[in-house]
C-alpha cells in the first residue's frame, strides 16, 4: 500500500511521491520564543515528529527545517517592556524549547534557523519582490505585497477574494481570517521598537513574519521542496502569504504537499488562561507528570482530528505505556533454544501497523494493530514456550515499532537509600514469613511509586508512571 497524505491544498488524501527518489525534504513551523512552548504547541510538534519519524521506518532520508523566530511584534513589545535586549530576552526561552523537546523524546531537525540570523537573505527576497512590481514602498518606507498582483492568492485556505472584505494593508503579523490584505514584507523602524531594527538596502527597519520562513526554507530545502507542516491556524495568513510571496518571488511551486494538525483542547474547552486550563509543558513536568505519558497522550490521536487532553487521558496513557513495557520485559529473560514459531502473527500486525500509518498516519489503527500484537503473543505463550528465537524477534519488532512511538524505553532510574532499605526490610520479612508487615512496606512503597513483583527469581521493582 503506498503512503498517502491529506494535502491541505486539494482537501484530499494523495499518494506520497518525493521530488527526488528516496529523499524527503520538510519544513515545520516552529516556535516565536517569547515565552516557554504550552502543550498545544508541543501537538503539533508530536504530529510533525510521528510524520518524520514514519517517513525514516519507510526508508526516506529526511532533511527537516524547523525555524526559531526570535524577532516579531510581541517579542519586541515584551523586549522593550522589560528593557532586555531581544537576544537577551529570547535566550532561556530558547532554551528551554529545546529541553522540552529533548523532554518528550522528539527527534532534533537538521536544522533549526534563526530569523534575525537570516536577515540577509529575506532584504534579498524583499528586493525580487519589489523589481517584480509585487512589492510596493507605502509612505513610511514599509514595503507590502500586492495582494492584487498574485493571481493564485488564496488558494490554500480555499478563499474567494472577490467575496471576501477587501482591506488596504496591515503591519501586524497577524490579522482577522475575514479579511484579505497586502501584507507586510519589511517593516520600517518606529519609536516604539526601540533599539530593535537593522539597517540594510530597505532602510532601517525589520522583516515582517510571513517573509522570514519563506527565505529560510527556500535557503536549506530549495525553491521547491515536498512537505510543510503545521497547525491548522497557520493556514491563513502565515502559509497563504508564505506561498503567495515564494511563488512570486521564485516563479515555481513552492511545495507539494500541506499537511496541518488540528486544535487542542483541555478538558473539553478551548485552551485559554481565563478558563484556568492553560498548561505550558514545564509546569506539567513540575507537577511530577511523566514525559512520556504526555508524549503518549499527544501521539495517540489522529493529527486532523481535535485532541481533547484530559487528566484522565493521561493515566490511561500511562496505564498503556506501563503494559507495553511490562510486555517487553517479560521478553528479557532467559529462553531455550528452538525454531521460530511467532513469525506468522509479527507478520501480520506489523504489516497492520504500517498500513495504518500509511492511511494519513492513522496512529488510532496502528496503536491497535501493536496492543493486538502483544494480546496474540501473549496467547500463544499461554499454550506454548516461547523460545529464544521467538522472543528475540518480538523484541526487534518492538524496537521497530518504538522508533516511532518512543515511548518503551525507560530512563534508567535509582533507588534513594530510603527505597533501599525498605525493600531489603520487605525481603527480610517475607523470609520471616511476616506477611503483615511485608505488605505493608509494599503498600508504603507504593506510596513512593515503587512497584514491586515478586517472581521466581525474586523480587523485582519498577516507578510507577506520574499522571
Amino acid at each position: 500500500m503506498p503512503t498517502r497524505f491529506y494535502n491541505t491544498m486539494t482537501r484530499k488524501k494523495e499518494e506520497f511521491k518525493p521530488i527526488k527518489p528516496g529523499v524527503v525534504r520538510m519544513y515545520t513551523c516552529g516556535p516565536t520564543v517569547y515565552n516557554f512552548a504550552h502543550i498545544g504547541n508541543f501537538r503539533a510538534y508530536i504530529f510533525e515528529d510521528l510524520l518524520r519519524r514514519y517517513l525514516k521506518f519507510k526508508g526516506y532520508d529526511v532533511t527537516q527545517v524547523m525555524n526559531i523566530t526570535d524577532v516579531d511584534d510581541k517579542i519586541i513589545r515584551d523586549s522593550n517592556e522589560t528593557k532586555i535586549p531581544i537576544a537577551e530576552y529570547t535566550k532561556p526561552y530558547r532554551d528551554a524549547f529545546f529541553e522540552d523537546l529533548d523532554a518528550l523524546g522528539i527527534e532534533r531537525a537538521e536544522y533549526y534557523p534563526a530569523a534575525t540570523d537570516h536577515i540577509p537573505e529575506m532584504v534579498q527576497l524583499v528586493q525580487i519582490l519589489l523589481e517584480k512590481g509585487i512589492g510596493y514602498r507605502s509612505d513610511d518606507g514599509s514595503v507590502y505585497f500586492k495582494v492584487s498582483a498574485y493571481p493564485g492568492y488564496g488558494k490554500l485556505a480555499h478563499l474567494n477574494i472577490g467575496e471576501m472584505h477587501q482591506g488596504s494593508r496591515v503591519q501586524s503579523d497577524e490579522y482577522e481570517k475575514e479579511e484579505i490584505r497586502d501584507f507586510a514584507l519589511w517593516k520600517s523602524w518606529k519609536e516604539e521598537d526601540g533599539e530593535v531594527y537593522w539597517k540594510t538596502e530597505l532602510g532601517k527597519g525589520r522583516p515582517g513574519w510571513h517573509i522570514e520562513c519563506s527565505a529560510m526554507s527556500t535557503k536549506y530545502l530549495g525553491n521547491h521542496f515536498d512537505i510543510h507542516t503545521g497547525g491548522v491556524d497557520n493556514i491563513f495568513p502565515h502559509h497563504e502569504n508564505e506561498i503567495a510571496q515564494s511563488e512570486a518571488a521564485t516563479g515555481e511551486k513552492f511545495v507539494n504537499y500541506w499537511l496541518h494538525c488540528e486544535h487542542l483542547m483541555v478538558e473539553g474547552d478551548k485552551m485559554s488562561k481565563s478558563a484556568g486550563n492553560f498548561y505550558r509543558l514545564r509546569e506539567l513536568l513540575d507537577k511530577g507528570i511523566d514525559p512520556a505519558a504526555i508524549r503518549y497522550t499527544l501521539l495517540s490521536s489522529h493529527y486532523r482530528q481535535k485532541l481533547n487532553f484530559t487528566f484522565d487521558k493521561l493515566e490511561a496513557a500511562g496505564k498503556s505505556i506501563t503494559r507495553l513495557r511490562d510486555f517487553k520485559k517479560s521478553l528479557s529473560g532467559e529462553f531455550k533454544k528452538g525454531q521460530l514459531q511467532v513469525n506468522d502473527i509479527i507478520e501480520k500486525y506489523l504489516a497492520e501497523f504500517e498500513s495504518a500509518l500509511d492511511d494519513d498516519l492513522n496512529i488510532s489503527g496502528a496503536l491497535g494493530a501493536v496492543f493486538s500484537l502483544m494480546h496474540e503473543i501473549n496467547v500463544f505463550r499461554q499454550g506454548t514456550e516461547l523460545c529464544s528465537e521467538d522472543a528475540c524477534v518480538v523484541l526487534k519488532t518492538l524496537e521497530k515499532i518504538d522508533s516511532i512511538l518512543n515511548v518503551l524505553t525507560e530512563e534508567k532510574e535509582k533507588l534513594s537509600d530510603e527505597e533501599t532499605q525498605l525493600i531489603e526490610a520487605r525481603a527480610t520479612a517475607r523470609k520471616e514469613r511476616n506477611w503483615a508487615e511485608a505488605d505493608r512496606i509494599r503498600d508504603q512503597l507504593l506510596n513512593f511509586g515503587i512497584i514491586l513483583e515478586d517472581t521466581p527469581q525474586g523480587t523485582v521493582w519498577k516507578r510507577k508512571i506520574k499522571t
